[in-house]
């Protein structure tokens, strides 16, 4: 009997339309990204910020990336609850502290290193001051890493805030 060789080509295509899907969704817009994404509710954890280190895509679920963004405030180290949910987790794990938020719609929200009195179970509003910036985590000292997660999938958070605020101009060398 003839040696069959195995079948390579349906791999590659279907590898290459996981691209393709992965790279239409993070190029688009937030406004394409669908209903769900873009309802413009949400708002930053801290602001002032500057991004310390932006969201990245992995390859596949257990692929290196950076599932969230680090975002340091520029002025005090309030958090406040980024939409509308219900406290889901709020301790440490690995020597993190945590903070999860639930959404609904299969929304959820993780916040570290941060200190908060809220239990599990509390409702928070969007807004709503949840907790300060504590220490410890991946991040540098005084940052904030803010992850989402679509239906157990980790997702740019981008895509719920509308994007990075414009840049202001400062006077230079004066």
């Amino acid at each position: 009997m003839p040696r069959r060789r195995p079948l390579r080509r349906p791999l590659r295509v279907a590898g290459a339309a996981v691209i393709i899907t992965t790279a239409a969704v993070m190029g688009s817009p937030a406004s394409a990204a669908g209903p769900e994404l873009s309802d413009g509710g949400w708002v930053w954890p801290v602001s002032p910020f500057r991004v310390v280190e932006p969201y990245v895509q992995p390859a596949h679920r257990y692929a290196p990336g950076h599932r969230g963004i680090d975002i340091e405030p520029t002025d005090g180290f309030e958090i406040v609850a980024p939409a509308d949910g219900t406290i889901a987790f709020a301790g440490a794990v690995a020597d993190r502290s945590l903070l999860t938020i639930d959404h609904g719609g299969g929304l959820v929200t993780t916040l570290e290193p941060v200190m908060s009195e809220l239990q599990p179970g509390t409702g928070v509003v969007r807004g709503q001051p949840i907790g300060a910036i504590g220490l410890g985590g991946h991040t540098p000292p005084g940052a904030l890493h803010f992850g989402v997660r679509l239906d157990g999938e980790y997702i740019n958070p981008l895509l719920l805030l509308g994007g990075i605020p414009r840049a202001v101009l400062l006077p230079c060398c004066g």
